[in-house]
């Protein structure tokens, strides 16, 4: 049961970037480019000025770029599998066709929706208002969790990050309900409004509930309150980057000590977990105060927040009109969209979610053939070759780290297209009736199959992503790299476009993935995926020293009005950027060695194509709020930093250009780690 602001904060975050159709012998298009913008002053707008110039973010969306039109494309892709699928009505039980034509149709089925009304949901809103002590207050949390309803906190099963073939049980913050804890505490105007913005969807949505208007308010400050009290100990975006920090691994006594007040015990045995013996706890400061908080806090104030958990988690699967208050809010407001998304995407979008492996072997027929997943390990090969030169030639690295880095190059792993190995979904109902029901079945379904890991082995063939994910990933626990068939699509990877632009491209995705296993955080991690002290001393401080002049570098970016990009929280990103787009300009000059130089086309050299490829594939219109948010909390930079700011380090784009070294785009100091 996810929430609208998840899903508008992923289409931020990933590889947010912009599409025309491109030529298919070239790949890149010049009539979005601004000729009258000098390259060396600003190539982002060099390079997508008329495009940018022109572009109109659609309603339903708060950017538009590349992400989003690929993303559209998969959609339209996955539409045909899932609308075929609902119109078969005789599928054999438990087949994936039965799966997702049955999951499909009941989410499309609005009228049903209107229909149950809050039908749904009033026996979880009858739970919560029997609660009359701690020990049920426990109980409930557990309940919710194990349906998918958040609150309080998190947890989870997955890989020890100090023993990476172990499975390990691990408990982090949560029930802030504002995107990030520091929300509540600012006072500039803006953070005062949206503090209030909060408080008057959280009422309305209280009284779509059944409340009248003056037991909405009182519950809504009630609940407030709370997570208030959640935020004053929950650790910022900054400091949940933290590996190290972040690593707190117990065993029951010492639980019971940190929080003398709630019963693991009790929590694991109703999770289905009791045979845990250590649980990861990820900030021990807000599981004291949780705690203190469970005694301290009224009975019926937790009953009022447990409502709240129950009406906001459940909104996406009820009437349009609690789907209406939960959007003008967690999207029109936090993100400045307009428009919901038609009925049909929406859909689509949540069967990805829940049984995405059902549709990514159908949407793997249509988008990635063979003959691409053979051209995407040619262009991992040539990266890693890239890197393997790179860090054998550094001269501020000690040979015993290099030693270490290159074992770690040499382990890593790789994972292309769709997965080898199908997890499937054996014992999963679904039905056409209710949307709501067939979504707690699925939620359930997965929690279930997450909570079983606990007495399990680390499988190391699973994926985080579906198929059609317009993404890409690094698990530094696997020491893998991973690409959907999602985001193997133009103009990332195109077969027949030019090889500069393939390289400036997917190359760069590629490099910067890569990259993730030596950036701030994911060198932390060793060759078999450990969390581990692998540097020397000294080199550890030199590479910290050279991450500091890109903090420096990106905290200067203004976004808008009084809003500055966050150096410290999007370091490791933009340094994947920096060293993705290194690695891949090397790896491009390598596979033009002994071959007849490529022409110019459009009167732009190869390199100058290696560039624009990556340029041209950040293009990206957003709106205000959506940028403002982005900064406040997505790791990744706002796509125009994430083009200038890496090149602006680059001697190699410098010297393609001609640049001087006065121009604005050659910084005095380059920022260079690997």
């Amino acid at each position: 049961m996810g929430s609208i602001t998840k899903y508008f904060t992923a289409l931020i975050v990933l590889f947010s970037v912009s599409m025309v159709t491109l030529g298919q012998s070239k790949g890149f298009d010049t009539s979005r480019m601004d000729t009258s913008v000098e390259a060396c002053n600003d190539f982002y707008q060099y390079a997508n000025g008329t495009w940018l110039k022109t572009t109109k973010i659609p309603a339903e969306y708060p950017s538009w770029g590349s992400f989003t039109i690929v993303y559209e494309n998969n959609q339209n892709v996955l539409k045909k599998v899932v609308e075929t699928a609902a119109k078969t009505t005789n599928a054999a039980k438990g087949s994936d066709t039965q799966l997702v034509g049955d999951y499909y149709a009941s989410c499309m089925n609005e009228e049903a929706l209107e229909k149950a009304g809050i039908e749904p949901i009033k026996p979880f809103l009858a739970e919560a208002a029997k609660v009359s002590s701690v020990k049920d207050l426990q109980k409930q949390i557990a309940m919710n969790h194990n349906r998918g309803l958040g609150g309080f906190f998190r947890f989870g099963i997955g890989t020890d990050d100090k023993n990476s073939n172990v499975n390990l049980a691990s408990a982090s913050q949560g029930g802030v309900g504002l995107p990030n804890r520091d929300y509540w505490f600012k006072d500039d105007p803006k953070s005062v409004e949206t503090r209030q913005k909060y408080a008057e969807y959280m009422t309305n949505m209280f009284k779509l509930a059944g409340d009248t208007p003056e037991a909405a308010a009182a519950e809504a400050k009630t609940v407030m309150a709370i997570q208030k009290r959640f935020a004053s100990a929950a650790k910022a975006p900054v400091e949940l980057r933290d590996s190290e920090a972040n690593y707190n691994k117990k065993t029951l006594a010492e639980l019971a000590q940190l929080t003398p007040n709630f019963s693991w015990t009790d929590y694991l045995k109703e999770r289905g977990v009791a045979s845990v013996k250590e649980v990861n706890v990820g900030q021990p400061k807000f599981f004291e105060e949780l705690s203190k908080m469970l005694t301290e806090v009224p009975i019926s104030d937790w009953k009022a927040y447990l409502r709240w958990i129950v009406i906001a988690d459940s909104a996406g699967n009820l009437t349009k009109a609690f789907r209406d208050e939960s959007f003008n809010f967690n999207a029109k407001y936090l993100f400045g969209v307009q428009e919901q998304q038609a009925r049909w995407k929406v859909c689509t979008a949540e069967v990805d979610g829940v049984i995405g492996e059902s549709l990514g072997q159908e949407f793997v027929k249509t988008a990635f053939s063979p003959a691409a997943k053979k051209r995407m390990n040619e262009l991992i090969d040539n990266l890693f070759a890239a890197y393997k030169e790179r860090i054998q030639k550094l001269d501020w690295m000690s040979d015993a780290t290099k030693t270490k880095a290159l074992e770690k190059l040499a382990a890593y792993t790789r994972k292309i297209g769709y997965p080898d190995k199908l997890e499937g979904y054996k014992g999963l109902e679904l039905e056409r009736g209710s949307y709501f029901q067939n979504n707690l079945k699925a939620s359930e379904f997965l929690i279930k199959r997450n909570m079983a890991k606990a007495t399990k082995p680390v499988d190391r063939a699973e994926w985080g992503m579906t198929p059609p994910t317009v993404n890409a990933y690094n698990n530094p626990q696997f020491n893998e790299i991973v690409f959907p068939a999602g985001i193997l699509q133009p103009p990332f990877f195109d077969s027949a476009a030019d090889d500069a632009i393939n390289y400036g491209g997917i190359g760069a995705v590629i490099g910067h993935e890569i990259t993730h296993g030596f950036d701030d955080e994911g060198s932390k991690y060793d060759a078999q995926g450990n969390l581990k002290t692998w540097w020397t001393d000294a080199d550890r401080k030199t590479f910290e020293e050279r991450g500091a002049c890109v903090v420096d570098q990106f905290s200067k970016y203004k976004v808008g009005g009084d809003v500055f990009m966050n150096g410290k929280l999007t370091l490791g990103e933009n340094t994947a950027d920096l060293g993705g787009l290194t690695m891949a300009f090397a790896a491009f000059e390598k596979s033009m060695e002994g071959k007849p130089k490529p022409a110019n086309i459009d009167n732009l050299t190869p390199e100058q194509r290696f560039f624009l490829g990556w340029a041209q594939a950040w293009a990206e219109v957003s709106t205000p709020q959506g940028e403002a948010f982005q900064a406040q909390n997505d790791p990744h930079a706002i796509a125009r930093f994430r083009v200038n700011g890496p090149m602006s380090n680059m001697p190699e784009f410098a010297k393609a250009f001609q640049c001087k070294a006065n121009d604005p785009m050659v910084r005095k100091d380059y920022c260079r780690i690997w």
